[in-house]
């Protein structure tokens, strides 16, 4: 079983925009917070953005203001605008779900999609 798909990745240029999409099952969708992580090439995995508590959203210094998160509850769904991109953004993006209180307490902490793969050059 699939808990987490993700797809929109691909090559573009700097200035470019590409969203990214994360198809979550209903289970997961529904008692867990969604969100976006990162690994550039040789680097470690950083937040991009997430939903919090209270449905508010949490965004890295680095993308505020370019990427936005936004999620369709009907299609189980969550999206990531990127807009002006850099090469610094190059990367591969991971969609994300934590646990949340209305989860059962055996149920993993989080899950993790296999990524998609961004790429920003000229």
């Amino acid at each position: 079983q699939v808990q987490l798909v993700e797809s929109g990745g691909g090559l573009v240029q700097p200035g470019g925009s590409l969203t990214l999409s994360c198809a979550a099952s209903e289970s997961i969708f529904s008692l867990y917070a969604m969100g976006w992580y990162r690994q550039p090439p040789g680097k470690q995995r950083e937040l991009v953005a997430t939903f919090t508590s209270g449905s508010s959203t949490n965004y890295a210094d680095s993308v505020k203001g370019r990427f936005t998160i936004s999620r369709d509850n009907a299609k189980n769904t969550v999206y990531l605008q990127m807009n002006s991109l850099k090469s610094e953004d190059t990367a591969v993006y991971y969609c994300t779900a934590r646990r949340t209180v209305r989860a059962l307490t055996t149920d993993p902490l989080a899950y993790w999609g296999h990524g998609t793969q961004v790429t920003v050059s000229s």
